[in-house]
């Protein structure tokens, strides 16, 4: 019976001591700053990779939640009929009528239109060559125009019913820049269809109606009595209510000209919008998979760091053994150490690709929108990379025998 105890006693004392989670993260971080600088260098890698994905989904969610915005304030039931082209290949043109029409449909909540005024250029002023245009439209506007696209002035005002009968023009926000108008004050005035007009107003960009950017918009009665304007709209813009807008969308062309429905194009402009999101998101994929390369390499910098540690701390390992560490205690180290040393990266990588992610987006005017699983999967992907580019040099750790270790030193 005695016999029995000493033996129960003697295997107690030669059962190896468990290590206590604290301990385990202890043992793995002293690697980490024995060498701090390969520490830090073998977590950039993995840092850069997390900090690119994060940056990606970052920006495009940032970017997404703008265009949302966007179109929340400016609505996407506008309409855009313009002419298209007769059955031989010429130019057509809608009817006069067709603004009255158009607003006959019952669903339609605002019409209205501008002219193209052919033959007519601006220019800063009469000294300026005439091949000098700066691309910039002459357009005929009606005066309820601005708010059915949804406008709004920068400087000035816009267009009223008396000023669009005198030699008055509202620049948009393009040509203004080009023109060198600043801003419409002091009684600036421009050098239009060989007539001196003056500025009253500067457009801001109008996201739905980019073409009132790079133009000068005159009165309608102006244009007819001074520029020979021929009184064709080219361009209707039409509200119609959110739920029937596609019901308002077939009848329009037939609408706007019943002899040849065929001729009228009718676009919806926050399509584009639309469509510039989906391509951002083409974008944005292929950016993902740059930052997942990258996110690679880093993962094959840890292993080959902690392949080097083994080699270079085998006395350290023959040491712990001939003290009675077991190999799963020295294969446990270094797996702790390879996951300390991804995290590190991961972290850093996350806060990294949330600062450039808001200040991109605070120089875009943007509102800055990380989602919440692209950092928690930024942090569960450093956990699998840590563990992945541990599982070898932890085996091979594990694999050496205190005499081995200790006489390779």
């Amino acid at each position: 019976m005695c016999a029995r105890d000493g033996a129960d006693r003697h295997a107690t004392r030669l059962r190896p001591a468990r290590l206590r989670p604290t301990d385990v993260a202890r043992v793995g971080a002293a690697g980490l700053r024995s060498r701090p600088l390969r520490a830090v260098l073998s977590a950039l890698g993995i840092a850069i990779g997390i900090a690119a994905m994060i940056s990606v989904v970052g920006i495009a969610t940032s970017s997404r939640e703008n265009l949302d915005r966007e179109l929340a304030s400016l609505g996407t039931n506008l309409l855009r009929v313009a002419p298209g082209q007769s059955i031989f290949g010429d130019a057509s043109h809608l009817p006069d009528e067709a603004v009255p029409m158009i607003g006959r449909i019952g669903p339609v909540s605002s019409v209205s239109a501008t002219g193209v005024v052919r033959g007519a250029r601006v220019y800063r002023n009469d000294h300026i060559p005439a091949g000098q245009t700066g691309s910039i439209a002459v357009l005929a506007a009606r005066t309820d125009v601005l708010g059915t696209v949804g406008a709004s002035v920068a400087s000035g005002q816009w267009l009223n019913a008396a000023t669009s009968a005198y030699p008055a023009v509202v620049l948009g926000a393009k040509a203004a820049s080009r023109l060198g108008v600043g801003a419409a004050t002091g009684g600036v005035q421009v050098w239009l269809g060989g007539h001196w007009f003056t500025v009253v107003g500067v457009l801001a960009p109008v996201p739905l109606a980019p073409e009132l950017d790079t133009s000068a918009l005159i009165g309608w009665p102006v244009a007819v009595s001074t520029l020979a304007f021929d009184g064709h709209p080219t361009t209707v813009y039409t509200r119609a209510r959110q739920d029937a807008v596609e019901a308002v969308r077939s009848v329009l062309a037939a609408t706007a000209n019943p002899e040849h429905p065929n001729e009228v194009q009718v676009a919806r402009p926050s399509d584009a919008l639309v469509a510039q999101r989906a391509a951002d998101a083409t974008l944005s994929g292929l950016l993902l998979g740059l930052g997942a390369v990258a996110l690679l390499v880093g993962g094959v910098g840890v292993a080959n760091t902690m392949v080097i540690s083994v080699l270079e701390r085998r006395a350290e390992i023959g040491l712990r053994r001939s003290l009675g560490a077991t190999r799963g205690q020295v294969r446990l180290q270094f797996l702790v150490e390879s996951l300390l040393l991804a995290g590190l990266g991961g972290v850093g990588g996350v806060l990294l690709g949330i600062g450039v992610t808001a200040a991109y987006a605070s120089f875009q005017g943007w509102p800055s929108v990380v989602p919440a699983w692209a950092s928690f999967g930024g942090v569960v992907a450093t956990v699998v990379i840590g563990a992945t580019a541990g599982i070898y040099p932890a085996w091979r750790a594990a694999r050496l025998a205190p005499t081995e270790a200790l006489a390779a030193v």
